[in-house]
């Protein structure tokens, strides 16, 4: 799922600056989506396949378990395991959790939040084109067959009727979609999560009949892995996710067939993608904080899966996933829980024993803390705080990210310039989530620019674009980001960021200038439940028990408008004001606009978290040339500098 009409990133070098160790600069690989030909002494399928056909446009609606909602994996083993030339059942991603037993022997099939429906006539005879609910997601889980884990499990303990039952509903599956299935973009697209059912389903009929061999009842349960192996070899998808996983399902056919060269070509594929999905700085290429968190499981499990059945997964992996570790340790909020960046529902990271992401797992009470505070990624991340929980408790740090870098692709949204912010134990500014695979206008909002908290311009025809970093400047105190890009013919959009320690603040300064008039409005997205009140064209205060938050519009070379500060919340026509939690959960959310309308708009705002006691105040002046401006918080000063060229610098 998350496939694009392109899928081919062009290589862009994103500007930055190198500061102690804090920020990085790499260019970003190629992306490359093939189609392979079966490789020499490959499988014969049932039926012959046609020839490689190009890879069509597939809606994003199908693809790995979601991060958060259906579990991916265990956490690896921090040590190799032994080779027992065996393929170890990966499991059903949680799929198999909302069909219990006696429904699954009566053909009920249940995913998400939709009512348990009824596929089949309690025989096995699945009807396999059902589609209730018109969901892309609910048709794929139902040709995933993950649903007959509860069956699986059984059958292989023993239970003679439960394994009769799932092995007819494979059967019926096998016979009613004879290879090639491609033309069924279910079907298609659950292949390697089918596949590893399949090869559980093998191992539940041996363990639970007690043989060692495949009785010849079930020979055409071997041959249909077969055709699974010929299709993922003739279809694969590539350095994604989807392909990472389709290639550790072809080794699996390969170490329980016996069959070297699908082991070897797995080998191959994995060894190729693994540059790819994981860069040497630990950005994976899904535009995803909850896909990399997934990617991190991934991975390994496939190092896992090559050592089980004899395979030398060889360095770079663990490499990658070490470094994979470390960007999630810095992605990871104070709260506790992953940034929601990308298509990423609220989750807590996995952490591994002794590694960076067991300590912001733990909260800080074990594993290997960060060396790093700061880091800027060449892949288009920036991720700080305001410390580890060296002087404050862990959970009242100040965490931030800030996005830029190639336009999206795969499951990346429209949120370059946009921030997410975490203050005072309680999230500030949000991104809205994960709304699902469905092709609707849920889905369209919370991947646009409307979205997140950038400066929009609605009124123009603006596309997903490349955003460079242009500068940056780490200090113990405080932090400040250039970025800059065109998002549409004739139009530019600047933004300087400064992340302030004490007081823990942020404030920005938008610039958007076009050849003639547009509508300019800078977007601050706040978590549920707050009241947000509108106190004058320069200040709105956002309370929820226990918590307040200050939004400043700050007036500087433009006067805001007596109206310049709008708050929606809930809206549906057009879309405005939403979170997702997960893909199943939709809840509205504050959004307060700073507008302009012209030619050209300059927007400096501040976004300040407080106790519920505190107060805020500014003042400013202009001394030679420069705007400065003077922030009281509660009993905190702090001065801030806007230079000429609009690059932000704390002064006290």
């Amino acid at each position: 799922m998350g496939r694009t009409v392109a899928l081919t990133l062009a290589c862009v070098l994103v500007c930055g600056v190198a500061f102690a160790g804090a920020v990085f600069v790499l260019m970003p690989g190629v992306r490359d989506r093939s189609t392979t030909a079966s490789a020499g002494g490959s499988p014969t399928p049932s039926t012959p396949p046609k020839p490689p056909q190009p890879t069509p446009t597939l809606p994003d609606s199908t693809d790995e378990p979601l991060p958060g909602v259906d579990t991916p994996a265990s956490p690896p083993p921090s040590t190799p395991v032994a080779n027992t030339g065996t393929y170890e059942c990966p499991g059903y991603s949680g799929i198999d959790s909302n069909v219990p037993l006696p429904m699954l022997l009566n053909d009920t099939f249940q995913w998400g939040d939709d009512p348990p429906y009824k596929v089949g006539n309690g025989t096995g005879n699945i009807n396999w084109r059902a589609d209730p609910y018109k969901k892309p997601s609910w048709y794929m889980w139902l040709h995933s067959l993950r649903w007959l884990g509860k069956g699986i499990a059984a059958g292989g303990s023993g239970d003679r009727t439960a394994l009769t039952h799932v092995m007819a509903i494979i059967h019926d599956w096998v016979q009613d979609n004879p290879y090639s299935w491609k033309g069924d973009v279910g079907a298609w697209e659950a292949t390697m999560h089918r596949t590893n059912v399949l090869l559980c389903a093998r191992q539940a009929v041996l363990s639970g009949l007690h043989v060692s061999k495949l009785p010849t009842q079930y020979a055409w349960l071997d041959k249909s892995l077969v055709d699974h192996a010929q299709f993922m070899i003739v279809n694969w998808s590539g350095q994604s996710n989807h392909g990472t996983d389709e290639s550790v399902a072809l080794f699996g056919v390969g170490c329980t067939l016996k069959r070297p060269e699908l082991k070897q070509l797995a080998v191959d594929r994995l060894t190729q993608a693994i540059t790819t999905a994981i860069d040497p700085q630990g950005s994976t290429n899904e535009q995803s904080v909850g896909y990399a968190m997934f990617n991190y499981l991934l991975w390994g499990r496939a190092t896992t899966a090559l050592q089980r059945c004899g395979s030398d997964p060889g360095t770079v992996i663990d490499q990658r996933r070490a470094a994979l570790s470390e960007w999630l340790a810095l992605a990871t909020k104070s709260t506790g829980e992953l940034q929601q960046v990308g298509d990423a529902v609220k989750q807590k990271p996995t952490g591994a024993a002794g590694t960076a992401l067991d300590y912001v797992a733990s909260l800080g009470k074990h594993g290997t803390r960060p060396a790093k505070r700061v880091a800027a990624y060449d892949a288009g991340y920036v991720f700080g705080r305001t410390g580890w929980g060296e002087t404050r408790p862990f959970a009242q740090e100040s965490t931030y990210s800030i996005r830029y870098g190639a336009a999206r692709t795969l499951h990346g949204h429209d949120d370059h310039m946009s921030i997410t912010y975490s203050s005072h134990g309680r999230d500030v500014l949000i991104d809205p989530g994960h709304s699902g695979y469905q092709l609707d206008k849920w889905q369209a909002w919370s991947k646009s620019q409307a979205a997140h908290n950038v400066m929009t311009i609605p009124s123009a025809d603006t596309a997903s674009v490349d955003t460079q970093l242009v500068r940056a400047s780490i200090t113990p105190t405080w932090e400040s980001y250039s970025l800059a890009d065109s998002p549409a013919p004739g139009m530019t959009r600047k933004r300087d960021v400064l992340v302030l320690k004490d007081p823990d603040l942020i404030i920005t300064l938008d610039r958007g200038q076009a050849t003639d008039n547009q509508r300019y409005e800078t977007l601050w997205h706040l978590a549920p439940g707050q009241k947000v009140t509108v106190q004058s064209p320069t200040t709105a205060v956002a309370t929820a028990p226990g918590a307040k938050t200050y939004l400043l519009q700050i007036p500087y070379q433009q006067q805001p408008a007596k109206d310049g500060i709008t708050v929606v919340e809930g809206q549906q026509d057009p879309v405005q004001g939403w979170y997702y939690p997960d893909i199943f959960h939709r809840e509205s959310a504050p959004v307060v606009k700073f507008d302009r309308t012209g030619n050209e708009a300059t927007i400096l705002s501040a976004i300040v978290p407080t106790a519920p006691t505190e107060t805020v105040t500014y003042t400013t002046r202009t001394t030679a040339g420069m705007f400065f401006v003077d922030l009281t918080v509660g009993t905190h000063k702090t001065t801030v500098r806007v230079s000429a060229d609009g690059r932000l610098t704390r002064i006290s």
